[in-house]
């Protein structure tokens, strides 16, 4: 029997301007708005932290939203390392690219992202907006960072090729970021517009190397950068540029471009380089009519209105002309295809591997010794110097090696000191008076980029030769201190792993 459909071309217009969202929501169920939208054509739905309390919650809340919608993406930020979702309360069980960057074997880095995505598939979801292939140029860059594999375009390019391919045998969907490359830029996109000005020789060199290598080993989504990049477009941020969407991503190669059809996803059209200066409506409808697919937006905006306010924003471009109707079209059948790849996935992976993420960050330090340096062996006390969080980290999951020289030395004290602690002057004698006779293992994190950090640590160095220094965001200042450990990242098993250095001989 041949069933004919009643809806109507409005209808469809709808239909498809739902479908290219990827809205976030409040809680650990799915709100009745949430299973409304699915059943009139959301096509995803974005997860973060706060909707994650453990692996069976999060099965329980993927199996209600294919309750209503069977080949929903369900999507999440789970790069491991610093920038975790399943793990936000405890810290990764995988670290992050810059560790992975550091060891630089490409079967690790493959072994990595299969068994993260062998756990993402399981409990339900089957989009990740990873991994970043931002390649690391500016070491002062405040958003990326550890995020990345590193400053060399090669490495970072056969790092992400590998990740792109052990995420996607979970039958997981990567999305590599943040296009053209947020490697050199000194602004976080959460908060302004980044610009990075160099020429088209240097962003062919350089920036799109890794994504080339991503499109290669055929990873399914690209998310775009909010940045300007003049080179390309002297107008428009990434996200909004033709230019840079249809013009060089989607162009074939022989005319210049990548030659990439899957699909593009925004960055979170919520965050302030977008939403300040264009608004989150006008700028959806921006990004799709450059040659964005799906947008992405929920980090901070998570309700009804705002999935309505979208809806209707693109609906009403498409009624004026200001968002062809033919775009919309393909961008919503691009959404479809790859729903359609996702749920015909089966997830399973050949073994399993649990602790490749430990071996990972035990592999990745790099340990200095000074002459006579002795292993712990007696609670120290821990000193750990922390920089205000960025957004894409978070201020939630914990981080440092505090909690495993507890577990390895019972006894061990902590104490946390900002930048606020230092304002008086007097830090350096107030951590010596903390550790009274003890050992001080001083914990930093991107020593290099905070001022007051890498004084205070001097002054403690000096006045304590003796004194562990870990350094776990970007290891750019010298090392310093008895025994210095760099673990290129601040994930859990990071913190394990420089434990178990600072209490070994090895």
């Amino acid at each position: 029997m041949t069933v004919i459909s009643t809806e109507t071309p409005a209808d469809l217009v709808v239909r498809d301007a739902l479908t290219v969202l990827q809205p976030g929501f409040v809680g650990t169920t799915a709100p009745e708005w949430l299973l409304r939208q699915l059943a009139e054509g959301l096509g995803s739905v974005a997860l973060f932290a706060r909707n994650i309390e453990s692996p069976e919650q999060l099965a329980a809340l993927t199996a209600q939203l294919r309750a209503v919608r069977p080949d929903v993406l369900v999507a999440a930020d789970e790069e491991g390392g610093d920038v975790t979702r399943l793990e936000a309360r405890g810290g990764s069980s995988f670290p992050g690219n810059l560790a992975l960057g550091a060891v630089d074997d490409v079967k690790l880095t493959r072994a990595v992202a299969a068994e993260l995505g062998r756990r993402l598939a399981e409990c339900g979801v089957n989009l990740n907006w990873a991994p970043s292939a931002d390649v690391n140029s500016d070491p002062g860059n405040p958003v990326i960072g550890v995020r990345s594999f590193g400053a060399d375009p090669d490495l970072v390019a056969r790092n992400t090729a590998a990740y792109v391919e052990g995420l996607q045998s979970a039958g997981v969907a990567a999305s590599v970021k943040h296009f053209p490359g947020h490697g050199d830029t000194a602004t976080d996109s959460h908060h302004a517009l980044p610009r990075i000005d160099v020429d088209l020789e240097t962003l062919h060199a350089r920036e799109l190397v890794p994504f080339r290598a991503a499109l290669a080993a055929g990873t399914k989504v690209v998310m775009s950068a909010h940045i300007l990049v003049p080179a390309l477009d002297p107008d428009l941020p990434a996200t909004l540029s033709p230019a840079v969407l249809t013009g060089l991503l989607r162009a074939p190669r022989e005319d210049g471009g990548l030659g990439y059809d899957g699909l593009i996803v925004t960055d979170g059209i919520e965050m302030q380089a977008i939403a300040a200066t264009y608004g989150i409506e006008r700028g959806t409808v921006m990004a799709l009519a450059a040659g964005a697919d799906a947008i992405c937006v929920g980090g901070g905006l998570a309700d009804e209105q705002t999935v309505h306010a979208l809806r209707d924003a693109i609906v009403t471009a498409v009624d004026n002309g200001d968002l062809p109707r033919e775009r919309l079209a393909d961008a919503a059948a691009r959404v479809r295809e790859l729903a359609a790849w996702a749920a015909g996935q089966s997830g399973a992976v050949e073994g399993t591997a649990p602790e490749v993420g430990l071996e990972a960050a035990r592999r990745a330090l790099r340990i200095t010794r000074a002459p006579g340096f002795a292993a712990l062996d007696a609670a120290p006390y821990v000193a750990a110097f922390t920089p205000v969080a960025n957004i894409a980290v978070g201020e939630d999951t914990p981080w440092g090696v505090a909690a495993e020289l507890v577990r390895l030395l019972p006894g061990t004290e902590t104490a946390t000191f900002r930048s606020a602690d230092a304002e008086g002057g007097d830090l350096v004698a107030r951590v010596l008076a903390g550790a009274g006779t003890r050992r001080i293992v001083a914990v930093v994190r991107d020593v290099h980029r905070h001022g007051w950090m890498a004084e205070v640590l001097g002054g403690v160095v000096a006045a304590r030769p003796d004194t562990v220094v870990v350094e776990m965001g970007v290891p750019q200042a010298p090392p310093c201190g008895a025994l210095h450990v760099a673990t290129h990242g601040a994930a859990r098993v990071c913190g394990e792993a420089a434990a178990e250095a600072i209490t070994s001989a090895r």
